[in-house]
């Protein structure tokens, strides 16, 4: 049997209330609900069920402080010159850095394939197709958006199921990060 696992950070449900107030004003675009929205710190893919395992007690190794985080603007990433994903940025954070690196080493040590992407940490918002209309009106409106800062007290490891409405995440296993 295999999981698709990820790890992230859940933002309070303030934080989700105020994104999700944020979610109209685009046509044809999948918007994120609640159960959805994360910061996420790596994507591990499809691994077996004894690297799931393996890895859920590693990542116990990971926790640093808790640390304070808030979202700063949107934006899009496209690919080809498409876009496929509206999001909300994460502000520079040196601590966030230092425990996405943390987890990165975690994960290559229990043989998961090295991210060699560069980290652009958000939270993503909707996924948009080629019906989807213009997001310009909506990245204005929200340029200048700014959520939190809020303490981040835990990271998660998520297993991800794919459906046709969208994918689905659920939580497998809670990390405390140390008080300060």
């Amino acid at each position: 049997m295999y999981h698709r696992l990820f790890v992230g950070i859940r933002p309070p449900a303030a934080i989700r209330d105020a994104l999700i107030d944020l979610m109209e004003g685009v046509d044809a675009v999948r918007w994120q609900d609640d159960d959805q929205l994360h910061v996420t710190l790596r994507y591990i893919g499809e691994v077996d069920a004894h690297l799931a395992d393996e890895l859920a007690e590693r990542l116990r190794a990971a926790a640093l402080p808790r640390f304070r985080m808030a979202l700063s603007g949107t934006g899009i990433f496209a690919r080809s010159g498409r876009t496929h994903t509206l999001w909300a940025g994460v502000e520079p954070n040196v601590t966030l850095q230092r425990l996405r690196r943390r987890i990165e080493q975690i994960c290559v040590a229990a043989g998961v394939e090295p991210d060699h992407r560069k980290y652009h940490p958000h939270v993503t918002l909707a996924r948009t197709n080629r019906a989807s209309g213009s997001l310009e009106p909506f990245l204005a409106r929200t340029a200048g958006l700014r959520l939190g800062p809020w303490e981040v007290d835990a990271y998660l490891l998520y297993e991800s199921f794919l459906r046709p409405e969208g994918s689905v995440y659920e939580p497998v296993m809670r990390y405390a990060l140390e008080p300060e």
